[in-house]
């Protein structure tokens, strides 16, 4: 296969285009890429068979930002109405054994009614590719994924992901429910965030009830909310007003002050520190970067606004500045960041400071 399919955000073509042409070109891969404006995904096609296959292997996807999933894929046209799973079954032979099948389209207003196909489709397709040997018939995590991205009624993209190199969600959606008494539905951002970033395993090491955390610009306390129904004590800091039964908790203590001039009284007390305030992303990352080189804290997770231009450019200039600043002070550090289902003009990062050396 030639082809990387890749879903992101509807209007954030031309950042995930410009992204993978990036990574591909850093591990030697050539090709390029394709973008159909609005459309919720992109291609790149690599100039070598097989190429797909191995850039999907060789380039981690937690590395990619503006992509909610991917997989390698070939795009099957003119299929008959009338007998669609015969076609693709033609064309999926030399495809792995997989694990999961995935019936999908783009995440846009526009494919409502290819959603419904999908839907249809999947349980006669998922019994014929069992019968093909191209499927289990119980689903196994540690096995590839196959994908069946169908563009309208007779094209789809046909094709597969790797289990430890792919988002673990369907088209990169997680399906979060939203709380009933939470003050805000940036809650559900939070949510993700903590959930994309951090494994049950990890999260049960530094996401722990009784840590204390700051939450920056928390009004009226989406962001808090998650933090407090996960057992910690936050110092929520805004000059607007907090949800009256977050202070009830017990568990928040609020700060009439300014977010970027507040500093906790104790260096080190704060293990968390979270923001998701309107500002430039520019000014966004030298405030998360005062605070790590202060040791006010060591567990971050931030939005970053971007602009209506350049946003890709914008996202790894400020990565780029991250790490050199992390790095050139002696840090040990994980940096992860992704635009969430959730997020809308932005992208979410995560920083786990290790220990400065």
């Amino acid at each position: 296969m030639t082809t990387v399919v890749l879903y992101c955000r509807r209007g954030f073509e031309r950042d995930a285009a410009a992204e993978i042409s990036h990574h591909a070109s850093l591990h030697g891969f050539s090709g390029s890429s394709q973008v159909q404006n609005n459309s919720g995904y992109v291609t790149f096609t690599c100039a070598s068979l097989h190429e797909a296959e191995n850039a999907i292997k060789q380039i981690d996807f937690k590395r990619l930002v503006f992509a909610r999933q991917w997989f390698a894929g070939l795009l099957l046209q003119d299929l008959p109405v009338e007998d669609r799973i015969a076609r693709i079954k033609e064309r999926v032979h030399t495809f792995p054994l997989c694990g999961a099948l995935s019936v999908e389209c783009a995440d846009t207003n526009d494919n409502k009614a290819l959603s419904k196909l999908c839907s249809k489709i999947s349980p006669p397709l998922t019994k014929a590719l069992q019968k093909l040997n191209k499927l289990t018939r119980t689903p196994k995590q540690n096995r590839p994924v196959l994908h069946v991205m169908f563009l309208s009624g007779t094209s789809v993209y046909a094709g597969f992901s790797f289990a430890n190199n792919h988002s673990p969600f369907e088209r990169g959606i997680p399906r979060l429910k939203m709380p009933n008494d939470a003050p805000s539905r940036s809650t559900l951002k939070l949510d993700e965030a903590c959930q994309l970033f951090l494994t049950d395993d990890i999260a049960q090491k530094r996401l722990r009830p009784g840590m204390s955390a700051v939450d920056l610009g928390a009004c009226p306390g989406g962001w808090t909310y998650q933090l407090v129904r996960r057992g910690l004590f936050v110092s929520a800091v805004d000059n607007g007003e907090i949800q009256p039964e977050l202070l009830q908790s017990g568990q928040v203590e609020h700060h009439r002050a300014d977010g970027f001039k507040y500093r906790p009284k104790r260096s080190g007390y704060n293990t968390w520190l979270v923001c998701d305030m309107v500002e430039k992303p520019s000014r966004i990352t030298a405030l998360m970067l005062d605070w790590i080189l202060g040791k006010d804290a060591k567990e971050l997770i931030f939005n970053l606004k971007l602009p209506m231009k350049k946003r890709f450019e914008t996202v790894y200039d400020c990565l780029n500045q991250i790490n050199h600043k992390l790095t050139s002070n002696g840090f040990k550090y994980e940096l992860q960041a992704k635009q969430l289902y959730h997020d809308r003009e932005e992208i979410t990062v995560y920083i786990h400071i290790e220990s400065p050396e």
